[in-house]
């Protein structure tokens, strides 16, 4: 009986689709369906977005060829109300008896439900009208046409629309447009009624955006007016807006020619009844006055505290608060200079910046102690920040390790506290988390934990003891930040403290360019419970315990299962191999050497002193941009400063041949990065996004290998999707530990993403690369990185993703099926795991790339 209900039920799905596939099915009768547009320009078909953009009617959206949110649509009942009345109209009495076992009131309020009426305005909603033929918009159409035309320099465009039937109810509109040749710009002229305006537009003519030759096209006309008008403003005209400046276009005489003057007349302005004319000035700053404690919303200031320092002036209504120099560093509009526009704006970010105020209100106004009228007084308006500042933030996260975890994050802010414009962050942090890939004897759910506390100080400015200023200038906005941490885990199996403190400097260079200078960058990581190693790291425990049970003499090593018995078994087992006790091949000797060699890296404490830098650069201008790159770059040094300190003090070397450091080995290492991301445009929704990474650490000196902190591991939800975290290579070694990491690694992906229906997208992706060890203690020739033939190791992987745009959030699930595994023998590297049971499944949060 349930295998009949399922066929009947979908029977019933697939007649309700099919009755949705009607396109047609919304559509009056005496109208017709557009269900295409055709642009043929001077004889040929075009499919320019820019030109396309211009009609008043498209087609209704495809997704793959299917017209799905017409459909959508279509299933939709548009009117609800009147169809859940009906049933009562045509049924007389039905009401009544509802009534009886629900009410009255609960039976209206079923019309209203879900089922009878939400669900139509979602289909709605989320579907699309049919898009049908309007003579009216197809006009409009034309005209818009004819006016994209002539303002790219057509001026004789003729444009034409013919309505086609395709059948009935369906019709395509073709818009044939003749161009005719474009007008050329001829001479170009100014005439210019203020002295002092002239002679700038002399020294910037050079750079003008319309020039002789240059098809005629509006948008260099609009850009043009504003690049003389920020230029203007920027040297003084500070009454100069872009409406002074106009254009005459002159093509009487002229064959597909155009002369153009730059008209540009006096300043006019209102005075009192009548307007005004007189020449544009170019204006200096007299005085530059700054009000440190503005209330707003009153209108008496009650100023009762003033200093003047280095020609500024600084007001409070209160006792100042603010060292002078903390507030005038930010400051970029000084006395005796040239009003400049780009002042204003370097002002209002800095002062931003500091955080220590809301966004500054910065006005000008005329001297009236200056008897020719050409200087202004700039006043700065401050409105402080609160000095204390709580938040707290609760969040459900997902990482390489944690299946899912449950944070709370509070922090305080104090701002000012050494008056000189410092702030001072103090954050904690409690993490509970659940992962099914460590060790949990317990078997417990939360068998995750991290607890954390840390200390950030920013001061806004450069903290050396030497001026900066020629090499770091303030427009570069810099500051320095130091950051001390703590944070301990517990119940992940080896435990660890995590101790960390950072000395930086921050600053700009150009806009959208942002560089970062670590002159400390200190780590210590401590294991708590390193016994416990071969608990975590079964895949090790495993490959040790199976060459115990073949070689091994001593019973007491294992338990009554005859397995190795962890920490007495193994390490004595380990031992005995090492130093000849127990006699095994020289291949198993190598395979419990490497085991070893795995365990102290993983389980000794590490200490890092790094310095480094780091670069980045975007051409992304806002969240709206789709069509960018952005470029990371970044070198790190550890360990260098320590020998030199070990060298220039004669320090003697430990048993193992290194120097310590309070009685810690360090890490000596050189680490670079170099991180490109590029997305295009495609239109319609669509965007192609591609990334590459190359990242190398080599250790040298008193390091034979990379700190796992520093090391780097492949798979994952923001890397190669078809694999786990940790779980690809290095090489084509098949992930044979748990944890797989590397020192070396190499990251490419490509994704196309489209819209499918309102806020729902989605993705085609394929991920590629590896990790590798190099220059290092590892000797495994499938885990290593020999020449350019090594390249053949790369894994790729590639799948489909669904996400959902919550505005502030992007929800992503991903697909990764293994295309290429360099790990699986040869004749079974390709398509061998592609299927839906060997698929892995990413969870994340925003794009990955």
């Amino acid at each position: 009986m349930r295998k009949v209900s399922t066929k009947i039920s979908l029977f019933i799905l697939i007649g309700i689709i099919i009755s949705a596939c009607n396109a047609e099915k919304r559509v009056p009768d005496g109208k017709q369906l557009l269900a295409s547009n055709q642009i043929i320009v001077n004889g040929k078909k075009i499919n320019d977005e820019d030109v396309h953009n211009q009609l008043y009617q498209k087609p209704n959206g495809t997704f793959l060829g299917y017209r799905l949110r017409l459909n959508l649509y279509n299933l939709a009942n548009l009117n609800p109300d009147s169809t859940y009345q009906a049933k009562f109209t045509n049924h007389p009495g039905k009401y009544e008896r509802k009534a009886k076992w629900l009410s009255a009131k609960q039976v209206d309020r079923l019309g209203k439900s879900f089922w009878y009426h939400g669900i139509h305005d979602f289909l709605k909603k989320t579907g699309e009208a049919p898009v049908i033929i309007d003579s009216v918009k197809t006009q409009k159409s034309v005209s818009r046409l004819q006016y994209y035309y002539f303002n790219n320099g057509f001026f004789d465009v003729k444009v034409n629309s013919q309505h086609d039937t395709i059948r009935p109810k369906r019709g395509k509109i073709k818009y044939e447009i003749t161009t005719n040749e474009p007008y050329i710009l001829d001479s170009i002229k100014a005439t210019i009624s203020s002295v002092a305006l002239d002679s700038l537009y002399q020294k910037t003519k050079e750079d003008a955006l319309i020039k002789s030759g240059d098809q005629y096209k509006t948008v260099d006309f609009s850009d043009e007016k504003n690049r003389l008008s920020a230029y203007f403003r920027n040297h003084g005209a500070y009454y100069f807006q872009p409406t002074s400046i106009v254009f005459d276009i002159d093509t009487i005489g002229k064959k597909h020619k155009a002369d153009v003057n730059v008209n540009i007349g006096n300043y006019s302005y209102q005075d009192k009844d009548s307007t005004k004319t007189e020449p544009f000035k170019l204006y200096k700053i007299s005085s530059v006055d700054i009000y440190t404690d503005y209330a707003p919303n009153t209108s008496k200031q009650n100023i009762t505290d003033s200093v003047s320092y280095q020609n500024f002036n600084l007001y409070s209504r209160e006792k100042l608060k603010y060292k002078p120099h903390a507030i005038t560093d930010a400051i970029f509009i000084t006395k005796g200079t040239s009003f400049a526009d780009y002042k204003t704006v370097l002002t209002s970010r800095y002062l931003t910046n500091l955080k220590i105020f809301n966004p500054p209100s910065i006005q000008y106004e005329v001297d009236k102690k200056d008897t020719l009228n050409n200087s202004l007084i700039a006043k700065i308006y401050l409105t402080p920040r609160k000095k204390y500042s709580f938040q707290a933030s609760f969040d459900l996260t997902h990482s390489n390790i944690q299946d899912i975890g449950i944070s709370f994050s509070p922090s305080l802010t104090i701002r000012n506290i050494f008056n000189g414009a410092e702030t001072l962050e103090i954050s904690t942090r409690a993490n509970l988390g659940s992962s099914k890939d460590l060790a949990n004897p317990n078997n417990q759910f939360f068998n995750v934990s991290e607890y954390g506390l840390n200390f950030k100080l920013n001061f806004p400015r450069i903290f050396l003891p030497f001026s900066t200023e020629k090499i770091i200038p303030k427009s570069m906005i810099p500051s320095t930040q130091i950051s001390v941490g703590y944070a301990t885990q517990k119940n992940i199996g080896l435990d660890k403290e995590n101790f960390t403190g950072i000395f930086s400097y921050n600053w700009n260079p150009k806009r959208n360019n942002t560089a970062r200078f670590d002159l400390f960058n200190i780590q210590f990581v401590r294991n708590l419970n390193s016994q416990n190693y071969f608990n975590v790291y079964g895949s090790s425990y495993n490959a040790l315990n199976e060459i115990g049970q073949l070689y091994n003499t001593n019973p007491d090593y294992f338990n009554s299962n005859n397995n190795l018995i962890i920490e007495s078994g193994t390490s004595g087992f380990t031992k005995d191999v090492l130093n000849g006790t127990i006699n095994v091949p020289q291949s198993s000797y190598n395979d419990v050497k490497s085991i070893e060699e795995r365990r102290v890296r993983l389980t000794e404490n590490d200490f890092i002193l790094a310095t480094n830098f780091t670069f980045s650069k975007t051409t992304k201008t806002d969240l709206a941009d789709n069509n960018f790159y952005l470029f990371k770059t970044k070198i790190e040094s550890a360990g260098s400063l320590l020998s030199l300190i070990s060298n220039l003090s004669n320090q003697k070397l430990n048993s193992n041949g290194h120097h310590e450091f309070f009685n810690l080995e360090y890490s000596e290492y050189i680490k670079t990065e170099f991180d490109f991301i590029k997305h295009w445009d495609l239109s319609k929704e669509k965007i192609l996004a591609v990334r590459s990474f190359f990242g190398i650490a080599i250790p040298f000196g008193n390091s034979d290998y990379i700190p796992f902190s520093r090391s780097y591991f492949s798979g994952g939800s923001n890397d190669n999707r078809a694999w786990q975290p940790y779980s690809l290579g290095p090489g084509r070694t098949g992930a044979t530990n748990d944890f797989n990491e590397a020192n070396m690694k190499i990251a490419l992906s490509a994704e196309f993403r489209f819209k499918i229906l309102g806020d729902l997208k989605g993705a085609f992706f394929a991920d590629a690369g590896n990790i590798w060890n190099v220059f290092d203690n590892v000797t495994d020739e499938k885990a290593t990185f020999k020449n350019f033939s090594s390249l053949k190791d790369i894994a790729l992987g590639s799948g489909f993703g669904l996400r959902y745009d919550l505005n502030f959030f992007v929800v992503r699930f991903d697909f990764g099926f293994k295309t290429y595994n360099p790990a699986e023998e040869t004749g079974k590297k390709w398509f061998r795991d592609y299927n839906f049971g060997h698929s892995v499944l990413n969870f994340g949060i925003n794009y990955p790339f």
